[in-house]
């Protein structure tokens, strides 16, 4: 069996990415500084280790072919916003070392997870922007230090590439949401938190929304996700590309879907201050299209049944 190591896989993306890689017959090491908070990995072997550490990412990579470097400090916009420094420190000394270590170790193939936040803030300042073509990134201004890390990261997988020979893929990432991922304290996107607000609220009552509520985001399912990010590293694509649902609605518009499934009919949307990011954001799947001949297909209802149930049920645990 082919060997890979997921790192970040005691995290949302990982932890799904780690089971899918299972499916499909791979020999999985995961590695993280946890181990999956809500449910048991998949892992055939899990190693505890902080990957700000070179050593420990020479450990990482150590006897796999084919690397998924996931591990990141991040989380949702509050989080984003509100820890600038810890986020560029610990990510790029993550991503340096990730990168050193698989040429050492001559790894095959490296996927380096950017983000759709590596666009600037000039292209996504109407509620109808365009859709973000990976061309789009320059000239640069992304809105926060998460975002130049991650566009930092992708020139330097690049640098890789091109002068160490590194088979890199390079992917950004629109806003994945699903079940078994965080859903309270702090670190949890809008889909996870809107659902922990609904499934909390009582008959008649309230759900809070930072802003307006009008601005408007695409949802890609973890589901897509995954399966994404194995196309792409069994291509030959090695330039940044986009993976997300190209459909785009308002936040307001993602909680009333929300209030839909859950089968509450009399909760009311409030807005409240609080950071809200980019005024619009969505992405183009044209380049994905014609490298994967594959495009994200669960709708943004489907994912919302399965997130929101499961949600739920952890709410209901606690309560």
């Amino acid at each position: 069996m082919d060997r890979v190591v997921v790192t970040g896989a005691g995290g949302f993306v990982g932890h799904h990415l780690v089971t899918s890689l299972k499916e499909r017959g791979y020999w999985v090491r995961g590695v993280d500084l946890k181990h999956p908070p809500y449910r048991p990995t998949d892992a055939d072997e899990f190693l505890l280790l902080d990957l700000r550490r070179g050593e420990n990412c020479l450990e990482a990579v150590d006897g796999v072919a084919d690397v998924y470097s996931l591990a990141a400090e991040m989380g949702g916009l509050g989080f984003i916003t509100a820890n600038h420094a810890a986020i560029l420190h610990d990510n790029a000394l993550i991503d340096m070392h990730m990168l050193e270590a698989a040429r050492q170790r001559g790894v095959a193939r490296f996927l380096y997870p950017s983000s759709a936040c590596v666009y600037p803030d000039y292209r996504q300042d109407a509620t109808d922007s365009a859709p973000l073509k990976e061309s789009d990134v320059y000239p640069a201004m992304p809105q926060d230090a998460y975002g130049w890390e991650k566009l930092m990261g992708e020139h330097a997988a690049g640098h890789y590439r091109d002068e160490h020979g590194l088979s890199v893929r390079i992917v950004r990432f629109h806003n994945v949401y699903g079940p078994y991922g965080a859903f309270d304290g702090g670190r949890e996107k809008a889909p996870a938190a809107l659902c922990r607000k609904v499934a909390l609220a009582p008959e008649g009552g309230t759900v809070e929304i930072w802003g307006d509520g009008e601005q408007t985001r695409s949802f890609c399912y973890i589901d897509d996700c995954v399966e994404g990010m194995h196309r792409l590293m069994m291509s030959d694509h090695q330039e940044p590309i986009n993976l997300g649902s190209d459909r785009m609605v308002s936040i307001n518009q993602l909680a009333e879907g929300i209030i839909e499934v859950s089968g509450k009919r009399d909760l009311r949307l409030v807005h409240v201050e609080g950071p809200e990011g980019v005024r619009g954001r969505n992405s183009d799947n044209s380049l994905l299209r014609a490298v994967l001949g594959w495009e994200p297909s669960i709708g943004l209802e489907d994912g919302l049944k399965s997130t929101y149930r499961w949600i739920e049920e952890q709410v209901a645990r606690r309560v």
